[in-house]
Protein backbone atom coordinates (compact mmCIF):
# COMPACT_ATOMS: atom_id res chain seq x y z
CA UNK A 1 0.00 0.00 0.00
CA UNK A 2 1.24 3.44 -0.69
CA UNK A 3 1.60 5.52 2.76
CA UNK A 4 2.02 9.03 3.56
CA UNK A 5 2.90 10.62 7.11
CA UNK A 6 2.63 14.39 7.72
CA UNK A 7 5.53 15.55 10.56
CA UNK A 8 8.90 14.73 11.18
CA UNK A 9 8.57 14.82 15.09
CA UNK A 10 8.68 11.99 17.04
CA UNK A 11 4.95 10.81 16.46
CA UNK A 12 5.67 11.18 12.33
CA UNK A 13 9.01 9.38 12.54
CA UNK A 14 7.72 6.61 14.75
CA UNK A 15 4.90 6.21 12.17
CA UNK A 16 6.47 6.24 8.89
CA UNK A 17 8.96 3.76 10.50
CA UNK A 18 6.61 1.31 11.77
CA UNK A 19 4.44 1.08 8.47
CA UNK A 20 7.67 0.81 6.38
CA UNK A 21 8.57 -1.83 8.82
CA UNK A 22 5.51 -3.68 8.05
CA UNK A 23 6.23 -4.12 4.35
CA UNK A 24 4.34 -0.75 2.84
CA UNK A 25 6.03 1.48 0.69
CA UNK A 26 5.97 4.92 2.88
CA UNK A 27 6.91 8.54 2.50
CA UNK A 28 7.36 10.87 5.12
CA UNK A 29 6.88 14.53 4.10
CA UNK A 30 8.49 17.47 6.42
CA UNK A 31 8.27 21.00 6.04
CA UNK A 32 11.49 21.80 7.15
CA UNK A 33 14.76 21.46 5.95
CA UNK A 34 15.35 18.52 8.81
CA UNK A 35 13.65 16.48 11.10
CA UNK A 36 13.06 16.73 14.80
CA UNK A 37 13.76 20.25 14.95
CA UNK A 38 11.24 20.62 18.11
CA UNK A 39 12.73 17.81 19.50
CA UNK A 40 16.31 19.10 18.89
CA UNK A 41 15.27 21.76 21.55
CA UNK A 42 13.86 20.32 24.19
CA UNK A 43 15.17 20.39 27.32
CA UNK A 44 17.49 23.21 27.06
CA UNK A 45 19.09 20.88 24.36
CA UNK A 46 19.86 17.38 26.23
CA UNK A 47 16.58 15.87 25.68
CA UNK A 48 14.58 14.23 28.18
CA UNK A 49 12.96 11.23 25.96
CA UNK A 50 10.96 9.80 28.33
CA UNK A 51 10.22 8.41 31.84
CA UNK A 52 11.05 4.75 33.44
CA UNK A 53 8.42 5.10 36.19
CA UNK A 54 6.15 2.14 36.24
CA UNK A 55 4.16 2.00 33.68
CA UNK A 56 1.21 2.19 36.00
CA UNK A 57 2.46 5.20 37.44
CA UNK A 58 3.11 6.48 33.82
CA UNK A 59 -0.87 6.99 33.12
CA UNK A 60 -0.79 9.65 36.83
CA UNK A 61 1.04 11.63 34.77
CA UNK A 62 -1.54 12.61 32.00
CA UNK A 63 -2.91 15.20 32.83
CA UNK A 64 -5.87 15.03 30.17
CA UNK A 65 -7.78 11.90 28.40
CA UNK A 66 -5.35 9.31 30.11
CA UNK A 67 -7.64 6.65 29.24
CA UNK A 68 -7.52 7.03 25.98
CA UNK A 69 -3.45 6.45 25.81
CA UNK A 70 -3.48 2.56 27.62
CA UNK A 71 -3.49 0.67 24.23
CA UNK A 72 -0.41 3.34 22.73
CA UNK A 73 1.57 3.06 25.78
CA UNK A 74 1.24 -0.51 26.46
CA UNK A 75 1.87 -1.12 23.22
CA UNK A 76 4.98 1.04 22.96
CA UNK A 77 6.31 1.46 26.57
CA UNK A 78 9.15 3.61 28.11
CA UNK A 79 11.41 0.66 27.81
CA UNK A 80 10.75 -0.11 24.40
CA UNK A 81 11.71 3.55 23.97
CA UNK A 82 14.83 3.10 25.68
CA UNK A 83 15.64 -0.13 23.88
CA UNK A 84 15.21 1.26 20.59
CA UNK A 85 17.39 4.27 20.99
CA UNK A 86 19.97 2.26 23.03
CA UNK A 87 19.38 -0.59 20.03
CA UNK A 88 20.46 2.55 17.72
CA UNK A 89 23.82 3.48 19.10
CA UNK A 90 22.62 5.98 22.15
CA UNK A 91 23.40 5.04 25.27
CA UNK A 92 21.05 6.54 28.21
CA UNK A 93 20.88 7.63 31.92
CA UNK A 94 17.83 7.99 33.87
CA UNK A 95 18.05 10.82 36.39
CA UNK A 96 15.83 12.15 39.70
CA UNK A 97 12.51 11.69 39.02
CA UNK A 98 13.12 9.10 36.61
CA UNK A 99 13.58 11.16 33.66
CA UNK A 100 15.45 9.56 31.13
CA UNK A 101 18.35 11.30 28.81
CA UNK A 102 21.26 10.23 26.78
CA UNK A 103 24.43 9.74 28.21
CA UNK A 104 25.80 12.81 26.53
CA UNK A 105 23.28 15.34 27.23
CA UNK A 106 23.06 16.21 23.68
CA UNK A 107 19.49 16.06 21.27
CA UNK A 108 21.80 15.41 18.97
CA UNK A 109 22.48 11.89 19.60
CA UNK A 110 18.97 10.80 20.25
CA UNK A 111 17.75 12.25 17.09
CA UNK A 112 20.63 9.81 15.35
CA UNK A 113 19.22 7.16 16.61
CA UNK A 114 16.04 8.14 15.47
CA UNK A 115 17.44 8.48 12.10
CA UNK A 116 18.87 5.46 11.74
CA UNK A 117 15.59 3.36 12.66
CA UNK A 118 14.02 5.47 9.64
CA UNK A 119 16.74 5.11 7.68
CA UNK A 120 16.92 1.42 8.00
CA UNK A 121 13.15 0.90 7.55
CA UNK A 122 13.52 1.76 3.94
CA UNK A 123 10.65 4.65 4.01
CA UNK A 124 10.98 7.67 1.96
CA UNK A 125 11.80 11.36 3.41
CA UNK A 126 10.97 14.31 1.43
CA UNK A 127 11.75 17.91 3.53
CA UNK A 128 10.96 21.41 2.52
CA UNK A 129 7.66 19.84 1.83
CA UNK A 130 4.61 21.87 2.15
CA UNK A 131 1.54 19.95 3.20
CA UNK A 132 -1.49 20.99 1.88
CA UNK A 133 -4.25 18.61 1.96
CA UNK A 134 -5.76 15.23 2.25
CA UNK A 135 -8.09 14.39 -0.35
CA UNK A 136 -11.35 12.33 0.60
CA UNK A 137 -13.92 10.57 -1.56
CA UNK A 138 -16.94 9.33 0.00
CA UNK A 139 -15.52 9.28 3.75
CA UNK A 140 -12.19 7.56 2.32
CA UNK A 141 -8.83 8.72 2.79
CA UNK A 142 -8.04 8.91 -1.83
CA UNK A 143 -4.86 10.99 -1.57
CA UNK A 144 -2.70 13.66 -0.35
CA UNK A 145 -1.72 17.48 -1.57
CA UNK A 146 1.22 18.81 -1.27
CA UNK A 147 3.83 21.40 -2.95
CA UNK A 148 0.76 22.03 -5.21
CA UNK A 149 -0.33 18.69 -6.65
CA UNK A 150 -2.28 15.67 -5.42
CA UNK A 151 -1.24 12.02 -4.95
CA UNK A 152 -2.94 9.40 -4.54
CA UNK A 153 -2.35 6.61 -1.75
CA UNK A 154 -4.14 4.64 0.19
CA UNK A 155 -4.05 5.57 3.75
CA UNK A 156 -2.80 8.71 5.44
CA UNK A 157 -0.93 9.42 8.92
CA UNK A 158 -0.81 12.76 9.80
CA UNK A 159 1.55 14.10 13.17
CA UNK A 160 1.43 17.47 12.65
CA UNK A 161 2.41 18.97 16.61
CA UNK A 162 0.61 21.19 18.30
CA UNK A 163 0.23 25.30 18.05
CA UNK A 164 3.72 26.39 20.12
CA UNK A 165 7.33 27.03 18.83
CA UNK A 166 6.39 28.57 15.52
CA UNK A 167 9.88 28.51 14.47
CA UNK A 168 10.27 24.96 14.76
CA UNK A 169 7.30 24.01 12.44
CA UNK A 170 4.52 23.33 14.95
CA UNK A 171 1.89 26.25 14.64
CA UNK A 172 -0.90 24.59 14.74
CA UNK A 173 -2.38 26.00 11.36
CA UNK A 174 -3.42 22.83 10.58
CA UNK A 175 -6.91 23.13 12.59
CA UNK A 176 -9.11 24.54 9.71
CA UNK A 177 -8.28 21.76 7.23
CA UNK A 178 -9.13 18.85 9.66
CA UNK A 179 -12.29 20.61 10.81
CA UNK A 180 -13.31 20.86 6.98
CA UNK A 181 -12.71 16.93 7.32
CA UNK A 182 -15.72 16.90 10.06
CA UNK A 183 -13.30 16.39 13.03
CA UNK A 184 -14.05 18.32 16.15
CA UNK A 185 -10.52 20.08 17.20
CA UNK A 186 -9.97 21.44 20.70
CA UNK A 187 -8.89 24.92 20.71
CA UNK A 188 -5.17 25.31 21.79
CA UNK A 189 -4.05 26.46 25.15
CA UNK A 190 -0.60 26.64 26.67
CA UNK A 191 0.49 24.01 28.95
CA UNK A 192 4.09 23.08 30.72
CA UNK A 193 4.59 27.40 30.36
CA UNK A 194 5.94 29.85 32.99
CA UNK A 195 3.59 32.26 34.87
CA UNK A 196 4.17 35.78 34.73
CA UNK A 197 4.03 38.64 37.89
CA UNK A 198 3.51 42.32 38.15
CA UNK A 199 6.14 41.77 41.76
CA UNK A 200 9.36 43.56 41.06
CA UNK A 201 10.88 41.83 43.87
CA UNK A 202 9.99 38.30 41.98
CA UNK A 203 12.14 39.61 39.41
CA UNK A 204 14.79 40.90 41.14
CA UNK A 205 15.36 37.00 41.34
CA UNK A 206 16.07 36.63 38.18
CA UNK A 207 18.17 33.51 37.58
CA UNK A 208 17.71 32.16 40.84
CA UNK A 209 16.74 28.54 41.53
CA UNK A 210 15.86 26.74 44.21
CA UNK A 211 16.24 23.35 44.53
CA UNK A 212 14.29 20.88 47.06
CA UNK A 213 11.65 23.57 47.76
CA UNK A 214 7.83 22.38 47.80
CA UNK A 215 5.26 24.48 45.57
CA UNK A 216 1.24 24.53 46.51
CA UNK A 217 -1.02 25.92 44.62
CA UNK A 218 -4.66 26.70 46.01
CA UNK A 219 -7.49 27.72 43.05
CA UNK A 220 -10.82 28.89 44.77
CA UNK A 221 -9.16 27.98 48.07
CA UNK A 222 -8.84 24.63 46.95
CA UNK A 223 -5.30 22.53 47.35
CA UNK A 224 -4.73 22.00 43.33
CA UNK A 225 -1.27 20.73 43.64
CA UNK A 226 1.42 20.56 46.00
CA UNK A 227 4.72 19.11 45.05
CA UNK A 228 8.31 19.09 46.04
CA UNK A 229 10.77 19.71 43.39
CA UNK A 230 13.21 22.74 41.53
CA UNK A 231 11.67 26.76 40.30
CA UNK A 232 13.30 29.24 39.26
CA UNK A 233 13.14 32.94 39.69
CA UNK A 234 13.21 34.64 35.96
CA UNK A 235 12.62 38.35 34.49
CA UNK A 236 9.10 38.01 33.91
CA UNK A 237 8.20 35.42 36.99
CA UNK A 238 8.52 32.24 37.92
CA UNK A 239 9.81 29.18 35.66
CA UNK A 240 11.34 25.54 36.06
CA UNK A 241 9.61 21.94 36.70
CA UNK A 242 7.52 22.88 39.41
CA UNK A 243 5.81 26.14 38.07
CA UNK A 244 5.61 24.12 34.73
CA UNK A 245 3.81 20.88 35.99
CA UNK A 246 1.69 23.51 38.04
CA UNK A 247 0.49 25.39 34.34
CA UNK A 248 -0.63 21.91 33.41
CA UNK A 249 -2.93 21.62 36.07
CA UNK A 250 -4.99 24.73 35.71
CA UNK A 251 -8.26 24.20 33.77
CA UNK A 252 -9.45 27.80 34.91
CA UNK A 253 -7.56 31.17 33.89
CA UNK A 254 -9.05 33.90 36.77
CA UNK A 255 -5.58 34.53 38.32
CA UNK A 256 -7.23 36.11 41.32
CA UNK A 257 -8.06 32.60 42.66
CA UNK A 258 -4.87 30.91 42.27
CA UNK A 259 -3.13 31.42 45.62
CA UNK A 260 0.75 30.22 44.91
CA UNK A 261 3.16 29.15 48.31
CA UNK A 262 6.55 27.96 48.29
CA UNK A 263 8.11 26.29 51.21
CA UNK A 264 11.65 27.11 51.34
CA UNK A 265 12.11 24.78 54.14
CA UNK A 266 10.30 21.81 53.43
CA UNK A 267 12.24 19.69 55.96
CA UNK A 268 11.79 21.73 58.90
CA UNK A 269 8.78 21.97 60.63
CA UNK A 270 7.67 25.77 61.79
CA UNK A 271 9.29 25.14 65.69
CA UNK A 272 12.26 23.44 64.25
CA UNK A 273 13.23 26.46 61.87
CA UNK A 274 12.04 28.59 64.04
CA UNK A 275 14.86 27.22 66.87
CA UNK A 276 17.31 27.14 63.82
CA UNK A 277 17.02 30.45 63.57
CA UNK A 278 17.45 31.26 67.06
CA UNK A 279 20.82 29.24 67.40
CA UNK A 280 21.93 31.15 63.95
CA UNK A 281 20.88 34.54 65.25
CA UNK A 282 22.91 33.76 69.02
CA UNK A 283 25.88 33.19 66.71
CA UNK A 284 25.84 36.32 64.66
CA UNK A 285 25.52 38.99 67.66
CA UNK A 286 24.93 42.15 66.26
CA UNK A 287 24.70 41.88 62.66
CA UNK A 288 21.89 43.08 60.53
CA UNK A 289 18.99 40.49 59.68
CA UNK A 290 20.67 40.39 56.17
CA UNK A 291 23.67 39.28 57.23
CA UNK A 292 22.78 37.20 60.30
CA UNK A 293 20.76 34.88 57.71
CA UNK A 294 23.35 34.11 55.22
CA UNK A 295 24.04 30.33 56.24
CA UNK A 296 20.02 29.97 55.61
CA UNK A 297 18.96 31.34 52.33
CA UNK A 298 21.08 33.12 48.95
CA UNK A 299 21.88 36.20 49.54
CA UNK A 300 19.17 37.85 47.01
CA UNK A 301 16.47 35.50 49.09
CA UNK A 302 16.77 36.57 51.90
CA UNK A 303 16.21 40.26 51.18
CA UNK A 304 12.91 38.75 49.37
CA UNK A 305 11.79 36.95 52.25
CA UNK A 306 12.14 39.79 55.12
CA UNK A 307 10.61 42.33 52.64
CA UNK A 308 7.60 39.87 52.55
CA UNK A 309 7.96 39.45 56.57
CA UNK A 310 7.52 42.97 56.70
CA UNK A 311 10.56 43.12 59.00
CA UNK A 312 13.62 45.69 58.17
CA UNK A 313 16.29 43.88 56.55
CA UNK A 314 18.78 46.70 58.38
CA UNK A 315 17.47 45.84 61.94
CA UNK A 316 19.76 44.58 64.08
CA UNK A 317 19.52 41.12 65.70
CA UNK A 318 19.07 42.54 69.55
CA UNK A 319 16.41 44.35 68.16
CA UNK A 320 14.37 41.58 67.11
CA UNK A 321 10.99 40.86 68.70
CA UNK A 322 10.06 37.61 68.96
CA UNK A 323 6.84 38.20 66.96
CA UNK A 324 8.92 39.47 64.26
CA UNK A 325 11.03 36.66 64.03
CA UNK A 326 8.06 34.37 63.78
CA UNK A 327 6.72 36.56 60.92
CA UNK A 328 10.33 35.77 59.26
CA UNK A 329 9.29 31.92 59.99
CA UNK A 330 5.89 32.57 58.74
CA UNK A 331 7.33 33.36 55.29
CA UNK A 332 10.11 31.11 54.98
CA UNK A 333 7.31 28.02 55.18
CA UNK A 334 4.95 29.41 52.91
CA UNK A 335 6.19 32.63 50.95
CA UNK A 336 3.16 34.10 48.48
CA UNK A 337 3.69 34.15 44.97
CA UNK A 338 1.31 36.47 43.05
CA UNK A 339 1.30 35.56 39.32
CA UNK A 340 -1.05 37.11 37.08
CA UNK A 341 -0.88 35.09 33.82
CA UNK A 342 1.02 32.81 31.52
CA UNK A 343 3.94 33.36 29.07
CA UNK A 344 2.96 33.74 25.45
CA UNK A 345 1.18 30.57 23.84
CA UNK A 346 4.58 30.00 21.41
CA UNK A 347 6.72 29.68 24.66
CA UNK A 348 4.76 26.60 26.20
CA UNK A 349 6.37 23.69 25.73
CA UNK A 350 3.50 21.73 24.62
CA UNK A 351 -0.18 22.74 23.81
CA UNK A 352 -3.32 21.14 25.19
CA UNK A 353 -6.10 20.74 22.79
CA UNK A 354 -6.45 19.19 18.77
CA UNK A 355 -8.70 16.34 17.20
CA UNK A 356 -10.74 15.32 19.98
CA UNK A 357 -9.92 11.64 21.19
CA UNK A 358 -14.10 10.58 20.89
CA UNK A 359 -13.40 11.10 17.28
CA UNK A 360 -10.27 8.42 17.35
CA UNK A 361 -10.03 4.77 18.11
CA UNK A 362 -7.61 4.25 20.65
CA UNK A 363 -6.33 1.25 19.47
CA UNK A 364 -5.35 1.86 16.06
CA UNK A 365 -5.34 6.19 15.97
CA UNK A 366 -7.65 5.68 13.11
CA UNK A 367 -10.41 8.28 12.57
CA UNK A 368 -13.69 7.32 13.61
CA UNK A 369 -15.01 9.64 10.64
CA UNK A 370 -12.89 9.35 7.92
CA UNK A 371 -11.80 5.76 7.10
CA UNK A 372 -7.68 5.18 6.28
CA UNK A 373 -6.95 8.39 8.08
CA UNK A 374 -4.92 8.53 11.01
CA UNK A 375 -3.62 10.57 13.69
CA UNK A 376 -0.57 10.54 16.48
CA UNK A 377 1.16 12.81 18.24
CA UNK A 378 0.60 16.64 20.05
CA UNK A 379 -2.12 16.76 17.49
CA UNK A 380 -4.44 14.51 19.39
CA UNK A 381 -5.73 16.37 22.33
CA UNK A 382 -3.60 14.31 25.04
CA UNK A 383 -1.17 16.11 26.64
CA UNK A 384 1.35 15.17 30.38
CA UNK A 385 3.19 17.08 32.89
CA UNK A 386 6.59 17.42 32.43
CA UNK A 387 9.42 14.88 32.56
CA UNK A 388 9.61 12.92 29.63
CA UNK A 389 5.73 11.79 29.57
CA UNK A 390 5.15 13.98 26.37
CA UNK A 391 7.87 12.59 24.06
CA UNK A 392 6.74 9.06 25.23
CA UNK A 393 2.85 10.22 23.97
CA UNK A 394 4.28 10.94 20.82
CA UNK A 395 6.17 8.10 20.22
CA UNK A 396 3.59 5.59 21.32
CA UNK A 397 0.74 6.75 19.37
CA UNK A 398 2.98 7.29 16.10
CA UNK A 399 4.09 3.81 17.22
CA UNK A 400 0.69 2.90 17.32
CA UNK A 401 -1.31 4.38 13.90
CA UNK A 402 1.92 3.02 11.78
CA UNK A 403 1.71 -0.55 13.45
CA UNK A 404 -2.15 -0.88 12.85
CA UNK A 405 -1.51 0.09 8.76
Amino acid sequence: MKIYVVGGGPAGVLAAAQASYNGHDVTLIEKNEKLFKKLFITGKGRCNVTNACDIEDFFENISRNSSFCYSAIYTFTPENVMDLIANNGTPLKTERGQRVFPVSDKSSDIIKAFEKYLKNSGAKILLNTKFEDVIVNENKVAGIKYNGRVYPCDKVILALGGASYVSTGSDGLWKNKIENLGHKVEDFIPSLIPFTTSKQWVKDLQGLSLKNVTLKAEYNGRLLYQELGEMLFTHFGISGPLVLTLSSKLKQYDFSKLKITVDLKPGLTFDQLDQRILRDFKEAGNKTLKNAMVKLLPSRLISAVLLNSQVDENKCINQLKQEERQKIVKTLKGLNISVDGLRPINEAIITRGGVNVKEINPSTMESKIINNLFFAGEMIDIDAVTGGFNIQLALSTGYLAGMNI
